[in-house]
C-alpha cells in the first residue's frame, strides 16, 4: 500500500468518525457545556492538523514505514517464532493496545510527561475534539514508542494500519459527549472503553484521573487494578481539566503549545493521593 492510499484510508476514516460522533453529541449530549464548541473546537482541531502536518513532514509512512521494513527482514518477535497468520494479527492488536495503554500511565507517572500530556487534561470540557487534543512533542514521543513496539514484535503492516484507525476512531468515540443508556454502556465497556468510563479519567480529582487509562480495550485497567467505574460525583456534576489551567486564555493554541513549559509539573504516580493538582 503506498503512502496516497494509507492517507486516504485515515482520511475517511476520520471524517466519518468525527462527523458521527459531531452529530450524535448535538442530538444527545451527555453533559450541558459550559463552553461552547465553537469557542474550544478552533484550537483542539488546530493542533490536530498541526499535530498531523508534523507527522507527514517527520514521517510520512510512520508505524506502518517501521512494519514494513521488518516484514522484509523477518524481524521481531511473531516473525521469529512463526506465529501464524491469523493468530499474529489478533496478538498484535492486543499487544499494541497494551502498550499504549502502558504508555499512557507512564505519561501521568513521569514529571517531565505528564507536562506534555497535561495539554490533553487541560481541556475544560469533554468532547470529541478531546481526543485530537495532544501536544505535538507527545506525539512525535508515541510515535517513536509505538515504532519500537512494532519493530519488537513484528507486527504485520495491514494491522499496524488497522490498529492506528482504530485507535483514532475510538479516541474520538471514548471522549464523545454522547448519551449511551445505562444498561447498553454496562455491556458495552466490557468490550470497548466507553465515554463514561473515559470520562472519569478527565475529572478534576486524582484519585479519579489516574484510573481508566485505556483507549480502545477495558481489560487491561480491570486487569491491573486501574477500573474505576463511576466517578465520586454524577457525570454531569463532574468537574473536568486541571485546575491551574482554567482561564479562558488557556484554550488558545499558543497557551497549548507552551503550557508544557509553564508552570511545575504537579502530577503524582497512580495511587497516590493529592488536593494540589499542580
Amino acid at each position: 500500500m503506498n503512502t496516497s492510499h494509507e492517507l486516504l484510508i485515515r482520511t475517511a476514516f476520520f471524517l466519518s468518525v468525527f462527523g458521527a460522533i459531531g452529530l450524535w453529541e448535538a442530538l444527545a449530549p451527555r453533559r450541558r457545556d459550559i463552553m461552547s464548541r465553537w469557542r474550544r473546537w478552533p484550537s483542539n482541531l488546530g493542533i490536530a492538523v498541526l499535530n498531523t502536518m508534523l507527522l507527514r513532514v517527520v514521517s510520512p509512512t510512520a508505524a506502518v514505514g517501521i512494519a514494513y521494513f521488518a516484514e522484509t527482514r523477518g524481524l521481531g518477535l511473531l516473525p521469529q517464532l512463526g506465529v501464524p497468520q491469523l493468530a499474529s494479527a489478533v496478538v498484535s492488536l492486543l499487544l499494541l493496545d497494551l502498550a499504549i495503554y502502558l504508555q499512557h500511565v507512564l505519561f501521568h507517572a513521569v514529571p517531565a510527561l505528564w507536562r506534555l500530556h497535561r495539554v490533553h487534561h487541560a481541556d475544560t470540557e469533554f468532547d470529541v475534539s478531546t481526543g485530537l487534543r495532544f501536544h505535538p512533542f507527545e506525539i512525535l514521543i508515541s510515535l517513536g514508542f509505538k515504532c519500537a513496539i512494532v519493530l519488537l514484535i513484528g507486527v504485520p503492516p495491514a494491522i499496524v494500519l488497522l490498529f492506528e484507525v482504530l485507535l483514532n476512531a475510538a479516541s474520538m468515540f471514548n471522549h464523545g459527549n454522547i448519551r449511551i443508556a445505562p444498561v447498553i454502556d454496562h455491556w458495552l465497556r466490557m468490550i470497548v472503553v466507553t465515554p463514561d468510563m473515559h470520562r472519569v479519567h478527565h475529572s478534576t480529582s486524582p484519585s479519579e484521573t489516574n484510573t481508566n487509562f485505556g483507549f480502545n480495550f477495558p481489560w487491561w485497567d480491570r486487569l491491573l487494578g486501574t477500573y474505576r467505574a463511576q466517578p465520586a460525583l454524577p457525570h454531569e456534576e463532574m468537574p473536568i481539566g486541571i485546575e491551574a489551567f482554567r482561564e479562558p486564555e488557556e484554550r488558545t493554541l499558543f497557551r497549548m503549545l507552551t503550557q508544557p513549559f509553564r508552570g511545575t509539573a504537579g502530577r503524582y504516580p497512580p495511587g497516590q493521593k493529592s488536593t494540589n493538582r499542580e
